[in-house]
């Protein structure tokens, strides 16, 4: 029997609309009808064209179902007039531009509530320190393009004074132990669990991806990304780690999902903004409705992503504690560009924190400040009028751009000096003189944490640029 033959015009004949309901069901037929007369597949196409709904979910014709429904809904798209609730802290520490993009996302159609923390600056669709809760949609941009970026600590029963009177070792273990940017990985990778995830065998874009995740795993991006020797300082007889209130050697490690991460949240961002097209204010706000393939697709793979980025600092601090020789008292870590399905004034919702602390009551994490500046290690007061958040950091008062253009290099050294910090790597977009004051940044949301120790970096691994 002849080879099935259809072509995009057979189907605009019959009433398709030009999208991609056309590759799709082309896709589909050939895969499951390629036997199968052409008069007889154009009648079953007819079927599912006349009512998709009644296809919703089929096994074989769903996805044509889907694409046909989202025509109808994606033929515009409008704002709601009014915002959804939502709660600013710190709001005279923060730019225009940040709340605006904030009151942009609030007016979504899908939006329920919002807030933006103290360290917010403008980003890509949410602001950065924006948090958006939606009803059963999620937003790639609002969960950001390195998906799972994290903060993780280890803390050593190492005297601090070791940092300053061995430092070349501690050097040494940083630049061995540590890979950087998109062309450092390590030479011998670690296996992992992650990659026997049957999503990576079911998702094609994952499949496609797997071979470099491997060779990245235990590495860290660039930009802000760092892996840091400083002094830890534990606050109080009381505490969840379960030591005395002294101080210690801690490593911090601040990075995401790599490569993994950025290709899934370009894939998943094309496909939101082709799917729920909106105006040019709110483009980048485009969302993914979590009853369709997509959705669903999206949301697996966000979560794949996420346990990759905790995988890779795991295996940092392992290779870490392994040189030093010994094991870790406590660990405390905590994605910052995430979304997950929370319960919100009794209604499930999707709360997306792009550079946000999850901070529910009793929950741990950490805040760091700048190359020179203490972070924070804080336990979650659990307030509602943050969607259980906090900031992720002391966020931007500076530009990359600006930065790079204002501050010297020479300013930058002097800077170090004065603090006592050996930095390696990192260029002047990343000096502390451009990122905002992280004890005002704290000081705006004591309502949302408690502080239970502190981090004050000592030795500072970035990115060579």
């Amino acid at each position: 029997m002849a080879k099935l033959k259809l072509r995009g015009k057979d189907l605009i004949d019959i009433g398709y609309p030009q999208n991609k309901s056309i590759s799709i069901a082309m896709d589909i037929m050939q895969k499951h009808f390629k036997k199968e007369s052409k008069p007889k597949a154009l009648m079953m196409l007819k079927e599912v064209l006349a009512d998709p709904g009644k296809f919703k979910g089929d096994g074989t014709f769903g996805k044509i179902s889907e694409a046909l429904l989202e025509a109808k809904k994606t033929e515009a798209r409008k704002l709601n007039t009014t915002r959804a609730p939502f709660t600013i802290f710190g709001e005279n520490e923060i730019e225009a531009g940040a709340k605006e993009q904030l009151f942009t996302a609030l007016k979504l159609p899908v939006s329920r509530a919002g807030a933006l923390m103290p360290d917010g600056h403008s980003g890509y669709g949410l602001p950065i320190g924006g948090v958006l809760a939606t009803e059963n949609a999620v937003i790639p941009y609002g969960v950001g393009v390195d998906i799972g970026c994290r903060m993780c600590l280890s803390i050593f029963d190492i005297n601090p004074l070791f940092i300053e009177g061995h430092k070349d070792k501690y050097v040494g273990l940083l630049e061995t132990h540590t890979k950087f940017g998109p062309d450092e990985v390590h030479r011998s990778p670690n296996d992992h669990e992650i990659f026997e995830r049957d999503a990576f065998r079911e998702i094609p874009l994952l499949k496609k991806l797997k071979t470099k995740a491997f060779q990245q795993l235990g590495s860290s991006g660039g930009g802000n990304h760092f892996v840091e020797f400083g002094i830890v300082e534990v606050l109080g007889e009381e505490n969840e780690f379960r030591v005395p209130p002294v101080r210690y050697v801690g490593v911090l490690s601040h990075s995401g999902s790599r490569g993994l991460g950025a290709n899934v949240a370009k894939h998943y961002t094309d496909l939101a903004m082709k799917q729920t097209p909106l105006p040019k204010e709110a483009r980048h706000l485009g969302w993914l409705d979590l009853d369709t393939h997509d959705g669903q697709e999206y949301w697996i793979a966000m979560n794949l992503a996420g346990d990759y980025a905790s995988a890779c600092h795991h295996d940092i601090h392992r290779r870490i504690a392994k040189a030093l020789g010994e094991r870790p008292l406590a660990m405390v870590e905590n994605h910052h560009n995430f979304a997950w399905k929370e319960i919100v004034d009794g209604q499930e919702l999707i709360v997306h924190r792009k550079g946000a602390t999850p901070a529910q009551k009793n929950v741990l994490g950490i805040i760091p400040g700048s190359m020179t500046a203490p972070g924070y290690i804080v336990r979650g007061k659990g307030n509602p009028l943050s969607l259980n958040s906090a900031s992720h950091g002391a966020g931007r008062q500076m530009s990359r751009t600006e930065a790079k253009r204002s501050i010297t290099h020479s300013e930058l050294k002097k800077v170090l000096k004065d603090n006592g910090v050996t930095l390696l790597g990192a260029g002047l977009d990343e000096a502390p003189m451009a990122y905002k004051d992280i004890k005002k940044v704290m000081a705006h949301q004591t309502e949302l944490v408690d502080v239970v120790g502190t981090f004050l970096p000592k030795i500072v691994r970035m990115d060579r640029g």
